[in-house]
């Protein structure tokens, strides 16, 4: 299968000027540490349309015919490609339909009907919502945009690769964040054939991780089921053509836990004003995860950051919990008056802060005389964590984490 080239992705980049932006580096001085060197994000967060996947929808619907475009497009999509097939066309003068899953995020969905798109809620997953898009454009004539798997879309992905090695020339190491390959390919096609010696790495969710079986396998495979927070890239089966760049272009795809990516949502938040979605920072749920596994110079593509508000809180949440910013805790003490004020006051000195608190009496393992204390403390980290919970103890106090 013939792998799409470097020139088609200069093509595409020439072709692309004015529409999309060059999306900045952002140093993360903070990763630096932990991988040996500089560590660098590319910020497609901040493209238009808060994702890369304006490039590839823009280089695919361009290349249609006159006779294509007045037929019309139709595209499925969790909400980003959604957002750029929309953009595109309007750009283009197109009518565009799109499908998304009954669950898509509310402001995906609604970026995507102000882009000017006619949208249609179908199935409870992509794969759903991308088998009804293929059906009505076989009923309508509507030309079908692939997500991932087409030349136009990866070499207008691809521009991404173009522009890492131009503000990094020394770069040693890229992770991509992965779902069905599109931009991994991409970017694999325009890094490998500009700077051969660098390290092209995928990563994915470890709760959709369509690839590491597919690779084993040395073919696409479908997964039986997935479960995670990052809809972008939650890819049940590559498709052939973004296989085959992967297998022959990508040295290495690793996996992220949902914890992993909970806190790279809330490092890219935290320590650097971006917002990001799970999908998005997949790539610093990396270099978090697996410290000192890439060679610096590393870029880290931040691929998305299209993300629920109502998602957003729940994952920084999620995020605090799994970097040991809150500790859970039950404490069995005697029942008489002063014993909640005694705990509350040794919690104030340890430096910890109360952000909920039950009390009870009627816990099924208590004695006759004790109360049950459940706290949920805001702490400086995992170490703090410890503290409090020893000097706790230390005090005389049952602790259960």
């Amino acid at each position: 299968m013939q792998l799409v080239s470097v020139d088609r992705i200069r093509r595409a980049e020439k072709l692309l000027e004015g529409v999309v932006r060059r999306t900045p580096m952002e140093h993360a001085r903070d990763l630096e540490k932990s991988h040996g060197g500089p560590v660098s994000l590319k910020c497609e967060n901040l493209q238009r349309t808060g994702s890369f996947k304006i490039r590839g929808a823009y280089t695919r619907l361009h290349a249609l015919s006159e006779e294509e475009r007045a037929r019309g497009v139709v595209a499925a999509s969790a909400g980003n490609h959604a957002q750029g097939v929309a953009l595109a066309a309007s750009l283009l003068g197109i009518k565009a339909t799109v499908f998304m899953p009954e669950r898509a995020p509310l402001p995906k969905l609604a970026a995507t009907k102000a882009y000017g798109a006619e949208v249609h809620l179908h199935g409870a997953v992509l794969e759903e919502a991308l088998a009804e898009a293929v059906a009505f454009g076989e009923r309508t004539g509507a030309v079908f945009i692939h997500p991932f798997d087409h030349p136009d879309i990866i070499a207008g992905q691809g521009t991404v690769g173009l522009e890492i090695v131009e503000q990094l020339p020394e770069v040693a190491t890229v992770l991509v964040s992965t779902g069905g390959g599109g931009l991994v390919g991409g970017v694999a096609s325009a890094v490998k054939a500009l700077r051969p010696g660098v390290r092209l790495v995928g990563v994915q969710a470890e709760a959709a991780a369509a690839f590491p079986p597919s690779l084993a396998a040395g073919e696409p495979v479908r997964l039986a089921n997935m479960q995670t927070m990052a809809d972008g890239i939650a890819v049940g089966r590559p498709g052939p053509l973004t296989f085959a760049h992967v297998s022959e272009l990508v040295d290495d795809v690793v996996t992220v836990s949902e914890e992993g990516l909970s806190r790279a949502v809330l490092n890219c938040l935290e320590r650097r004003k971006l917002v990001v979605e799970p999908a998005g920072a997949a790539a610093v749920a990396a270099l978090l995860e697996h410290p000192g596994a890439f060679e610096p110079p590393v870029v880290a593509v931040l691929s998305g950051g299209n993300v629920d508000p109502l998602l957003l809180l729940q994952i920084i949440q999620h995020g605090m919990t799994a970097a040991g910013r809150y500790l859970y805790l039950r404490l069995c003490v005697p029942d008489r008056p002063g014993s909640l004020a005694g705990v509350l006051t040794r919690v104030s000195e340890l430096g910890a802060n109360v952000i909920d608190i039950e009390h009870s009496r009627i816990a099924g393992r208590l004695a006759i005389g004790e109360v049950e204390i459940a706290l949920k403390l805001e702490t400086r980290g995992p170490a703090h964590c410890e503290e409090v919970t020893e000097e706790l103890q230390r005090a005389g106090y049952t602790v259960n984490a």
